[in-house]
C-alpha cells in the first residue's frame, strides 16, 4: 500500500502553538514528534511505502551528526519504506546520512532519495510528486501532490496538499489524525472532492 504525506517537520520548535501558517498545538517539540509517530504507526505497516514529499525535520546542531543521528532515530520508528523528496528545509549531509545509515526493512531499502520529484500511475492517473506546488498548465490525467505550503491551499483543481497540515483534508468525511499519512483511497476523495468544489465555483 503506498501512503503519502509532507511537512512533518520533527523538531521544529518555532512551530509550536496557534497559528494560521502550521498550526501545532503541543507543549513541546517531543510530543509532536511521539505523536506524529504514533498516529503514523497505526495505519502505516512495515511493509507500506510512505511518500514523504518535503521537510522531514527542522533542526541543526554543532555538529550536524547530533541532528542527523536525532532524526534519523524518528525516522526508524515510523513504519513502512520511506520514499523521501527533497523539501527546502531538508539538508543535502541528513540524506547522505540516511544514505549512510540505510537498512533494509522486508525485503527493500528503508529510505529511497529524490532531488525534485517522484511520478507514479494510481487509478488511470500520473500522480506527480514534488515538494512545492507545481503550475503545470492544462493537463489530463496528471495530479501534482505537493506540499510546502502547510495550511493553505493552490488555487488550481489538479493540485494536491498531502502535508500534515493540509486544509484539503476537509474533502474527505472522516477524520485523519495529525500526522497520519495519507492512503491511495484518501488521495482519491481529495481529488473527487476537490474538482467538485471547482465545478460548483462555475
Amino acid at each position: 500500500m503506498n501512503f503519502f504525506t509532507a511537512d512533518t517537520h520533527f523538531f521544529h520548535k518555532d512551530l509550536l502553538g496557534y497559528n494560521d501558517f502550521a498550526p501545532r498545538p503541543f507543549p513541546s517539540v517531543e510530543v509532536m514528534n511521539e505523536t506524529i509517530i504514533k498516529n503514523w504507526n497505526a495505519r502505516v505497516k512495515p511493509a507500506d511505502t510512505v511518500y514523504h514529499l518535503g521537510d522531514i525535520a527542522l533542526y541543526f546542531t554543532h555538529p550536524a551528526k547530533l541532528s542527523n543521528e536525532a532524526v534519523f532515530e524518528v525516522l526508524k520508528a515510523l513504519n513502512g519504506h520511506l520514499i523521501l523528496i527533497k523539501g527546502n528545509h531538508d539538508s543535502r549531509d541528513l540524506f547522505k546520512f540516511l544514505d549512510h545509515h540505510n537498512f533494509i526493512l522486508t525485503g527493500k531499502p528503508k529510505f529511497e532519495f529524490h532531488d525534485v520529484g517522484a511520478l507514479i500511475k494510481l487509478n488511470h492517473r500520473q500522480l506527480y510528486m514534488t515538494h512545492y506546488p507545481m503550475m503545470m498548465g492544462i493537463v489530463k490525467q496528471i495530479i501534482n501532490l505537493h506540499g510546502h505550503i502547510h495550511h493553505y491551499s493552490v488555487n488550481i483543481k489538479e493540485d494536491i496538499n498531502v502535508g500534515v497540515d493540509t486544509p484539503e483534508k476537509a474533502y474527505l468525511d472522516y477524520e485523519i489524525p495529525f500526522g497520519t499519512p495519507f492512503s491511495e483511497t484518501d488521495i482519491e476523495k481529495m481529488i473527487i472532492g476537490k474538482r467538485e468544489d471547482f465545478a460548483k465555483r462555475g
